[in-house]
């Protein structure tokens, strides 16, 4: 019968090993998790593949152990824990408890001992162990009992007396002699100068051990060797001392205790969800959570009038149209139709309703005809506000946030659902207003989630016939764009495949390796355009993947999103999408169809006005985000140049180069618009001389000079950062806030990136912020008003309108109107307009007649 098996797993060692490899892992709040996620992946893997039934993980506690009493200089050369990494030891720990495995350390003493007095406690329980470790300093143990398992990416290495005679020379029992003659620069343990390990091995095997090496070192043949061991032989016992592992430390060792224990999936629940564990929440086996005891009554529609008399506010969910739930005067209700009496109700605007992701079901129910009005509280944009960094902002992600409960599947059913949207309005409310953002939330967000459903409703038409052409076309093109680079290659091989690239670009043509990846030279966009310069090959795969990615995104896909009832498309506008504020769009995203290639203008062509007698108008904001900085930075030239209506991009030149605005050069008011608008994206002295394709230093010199001439925008950067330090987040100018948690992150990468993030994100957000309140303002003008034209879309600083011929003149006035006023600054807000049949052929209008 095979021996009962200990596992011990070398946890300080392994969490080191993480923190180093894994670089940059850090939760939406900051918490460092690079060491928590690469000590996981071993610890779940040594789980699985052995399925181990006895396992205990140790740990140093300090660095303060019985060998420092011995030898002061030990590992003295090793910094401190960096407070990234023991920030995450406490919580490690917290996971392999919840695991049902014990813990061992012990003041004094490192993982190593307490690891082989284990092994020797087990030895002689009649128990093998298997320790978990690459630390060459525990292979002493092997013997026929106990072996290494040293866990590698691609296979791991098991450690038994043969393979460390193998790898070594030596039995594993004479590991510690080596390390007294050649030392252990990691643990600072001094070597006798002159002797390597080569010769140390040599040593060993001819006299046997330490002990009779020492006693007849006179018959050491070679002179010098001999002094120099009979010079140390003190440094060399001590050594030897500071090698061997304590093996007869006294620990509670019982195999009861040692055993996995059964898993607390709840708690292992609440750590992974914590630590934004995504994958691994995925992984645990679902603990369903004991349901509540909901009363619900099926309500017939001629009950419902007298229920909703004198009613201010309606709570309901719905996940679809076919099972709708609400809760009046607290008790809960399902109705499965919707009659006369709750299409009224639900069609009122001074009724206040309230759920979760409001926007979806306003967008059902007006599929079943059913007009829905007074959307006054949604869960979900509310805890967007509050935290806009997460990437889930579901029922069950809310649940535990802000209720603790552990709802880790679909089980519950809507009335459920319902009843968690209860419990999470008086919660989001109060964070609303003690962060100052309810007033943000009901005069912005609450208003736009019905902009964006009328939006979504209404859709966007397609000129099909423009499309089919164009992929014809596209076809054609692209075969001949093959054949060129099959030509100039002079190989046939699978453009889309990086390895097959990899090989043409740097084995058969040479060209130089621009940077690395794990499995190999980098094929990335950067890459191929710093090769362009140097090879006509790179061009073409760069016109290749624009073509394919263009094709396969828009032109061919964009006629299998049209509806067959209304005949458009019906994009998807994502209001919890960016941290910055922007609205996001998808299925289609027609936020990134490139302006400026022609290809690209010509899929804007193929997006037309809804009928003959109608118009597309597209309304622009001018330079918002330097209006912003202007604002912001209260810098007087920047101010006066706006409010004289000044070119901008021209007047920056003028002052960079020293010259009149007359004798700039389209080229140098082209460096400054790039300046100017990586000012505000936090450009560096190495962004900007990639894209100007400069010298860094000649780039730095753009950079101060503008600097110089605006030196309040310096100013308010540094203010902004600081702020951003002392208070962990920044606001726009209406107080919608971004966390950022990395300003502080003693990594200068990671820190910097927050720096950018402080320094743009007051200024796009608040952008953004000004856009959606005349979105808001517009909608409602349109239904006051009782116009038929329509806003079928927002990019960025881009509305862009159906409009009816005979309401051109009021409606652009309008709008002009609304989203030049829509907010006072320091300086003007401008707005360029544009009409045309599609939204590429558009005739810019100077002033509306």
């Amino acid at each position: 019968m095979p021996k009962e098996r200990l596992f011990l797993i070398d946890a300080t060692a392994f969490c080191y090993r993480a923190f180093y490899a894994i670089r940059g892992l850090s939760t939406s709040f900051g918490q460092p998790t690079n060491a928590i996620y690469g000590f996981l992946n071993m610890f779940l893997k040594i789980l699985k593949e052995k399925k181990p039934e006895y396992l205990a993980v140790c740990f140093d506690i300090s660095r303060d152990t019985f060998r420092q009493k011995k030898f002061a200089e030990y590992k003295s050369q090793r910094p401190s824990m960096p407070d990234e990494l023991s920030s995450q030891i406490p919580l490690i720990k917290q996971i392999i408890s919840a695991y049902g495995i014990p813990i061992f350390e012990k003041e004094g003493y490192e993982a190593d001992d307490i690891i082989a007095s284990l092994a020797e406690k087990a030895k002689k329980r009649g128990m093998s162990s298997v320790v978990i470790s690459n630390d060459k300093d525990l292979l002493q143990l092997v013997d026929k009992d106990i072996t290494v398992l040293s866990p590698h990416k691609d296979e791991d290495i098991i450690y038994d007396a043969d393979k460390v005679l193998e790898r070594y020379g030596i039995e594993p029992q004479r590991i510690t002699d080596i390390v007294a003659l050649t030392g252990d620069a990691v643990d600072n343990i001094p070597g006798v100068k002159g002797i390597t390990e080569k010769r140390a091995v040599e040593l060993i095997k001819e006299f046997g051990s330490i002990e009779s090496l020492l006693k007849h070192v006179d018959e050491i043949t070679q002179d010098k060797i001999k002094q120099t061991i009979k010079d140390n032989r003190e440094q060399i016992k001590l050594n030897l001392e500071l090698a061997v592992l304590n093996k007869d430390m006294e620990l509670d060792f019982s195999p009861d205790k040692l055993k996995i224990g059964q898993p607390d999936y709840n708690e292992l629940f609440k750590l992974f969800k914590h630590l934004e564990f995504k994958a691994l929440l995925k992984s645990l086996p679902v603990v369903e959570e004991k349901k509540q005891d909901l009363e619900v009554s099926i309500l017939k529609d001629r009950e419902l009038k007298d229920l909703v008399i004198q009613q201010d506010n309606l709570f309901l969910y719905c996940r679809d149209c076919n099972d709708l739930v609400f809760c009046l005067k607290d008790k809960f209700f399902r109705l499965n139709s919707i009659a006369t009496n709750l299409g009224a109700l639900l069609a009122n605007p001074k009724i206040r309703k309230i759920s979760h992701n409001l926007k979806k079901i306003k967008i059902c129910l007006n599929k079943e005809k059913i007009f829905f009005d007074g959307l006054f509280f949604d869960t979900m944009i509310a805890a967007y506000l509050i935290n806009p960094s997460k990437t889930d902002y579901s029922l069950p992600e809310l649940a535990w946030d802000y209720l603790e409960r552990s709802i880790r599947s679909d089980s519950l059913d809507s009335v459920e659902d319902l009843s968690i949207i209860l419990q999470l309005v008086p919660k989001l409310e109060k964070e609303l207003h003690d962060k100052k953002l309810f007033k943000l939330f009901s005069e912005i967000e609450m208003p736009l989630v019905e902009v964006l459903a009328e939006m979504e409703i209404t859709g966007i038409k397609l000129d099909l016939e423009l499309l089919k052409k164009l992929s014809v076309d596209l076809e054609k093109r692209l075969a001949g764009l093959i054949a060129d680079i099959y030509r100039i290659s002079e190989s046939e091989f699978n453009i889309n495949s990086p390895k097959q690239l990899r090989q043409v670009l740097f084995e058969k043509l040479k060209l130089p390796v621009v940077k690395k990846t794990k499995t190999g030279p980098s094929t990335d966009e950067e890459v191929l355009n710093k090769l362009a310069d140097s090879h006509q090959l790179p061009a073409k795969l760069l016109e290749y993947r624009q073509l394919t990615k263009l094709k396969s995104t828009y032109i061919d896909a964009l006629p299998l999103l049209v509806d067959a009832k209304t005949g458009r498309i019906h994009s998807s506008f994502n209001q919890t999408g960016t941290e910055t504020g922007r609205l996001s769009s998808s299925n289609p995203n027609l936020q990134n169809i490139p302006i400026k290639t022609d290809l690209g203008k010509r899929i804007r062509e193929a997006i037309i006005a809804f009928s003959e007698r109608s118009y597309l108008v597209s309304c622009d904001y001018s330079q918002i985000e330097l209006r912003i900085l202007a604002h912001l930075s209260h810098d007087e030239i920047l101010l006066s140049a706006f409010k004289q209506n000044d070119d901008i991009h021209r007047k920056t030149a003028s002052l960079i180069c020293g010259l009149d605005e007359k004798d700039v050069t389209d080229s140098m008011r082209e460096t400054a618009k790039k300046v100017n608008f990586g000012i505000v994206y936090g450009l560096s002295a190495y962004g900007l001389s990639r894209d100007l394709k400069i010298g860094q230093e000649e780039a730095q010199g753009f950079i101060d000079a503008y600097f110089a001439r605006y030196p309040k925008v310096k100013e308010y950067i540094d203010e902004q950062i600081a702020r951003a330090e002392e208070e962990g987040f920044v606001t726009t100018i209406l107080g919608r806030r971004r966390y950022l948690p990395e300003i502080r992150n003693k990594n200068q990468s990671i820190r910097s990136l927050a720096q950018r993030q402080a320094v743009n994100t007051p200024i796009q957000g608040s952008a953004s912020d000004i856009i959606k309140l005349a979105m808001v303002g517009i909608h409602r003008e349109i239904k006051e008003k009782g116009f038929k034209s329509r806003m079928i879309l927002q990019i960025h600083d881009e509305l862009l309108f159906d409009v009816p011929e005979d309401e051109l003149k009021e409606f652009i006035g309008l709008v002009k109107d609304k989203m030049e006023h829509v907010l006072e600054l320091d300086v003007p807000i401008k707005v360029d307009i544009k009409i045309g049949k599609n939204w590429s052929q558009m005739e810019e209008i100077k002033e509306v007649k």
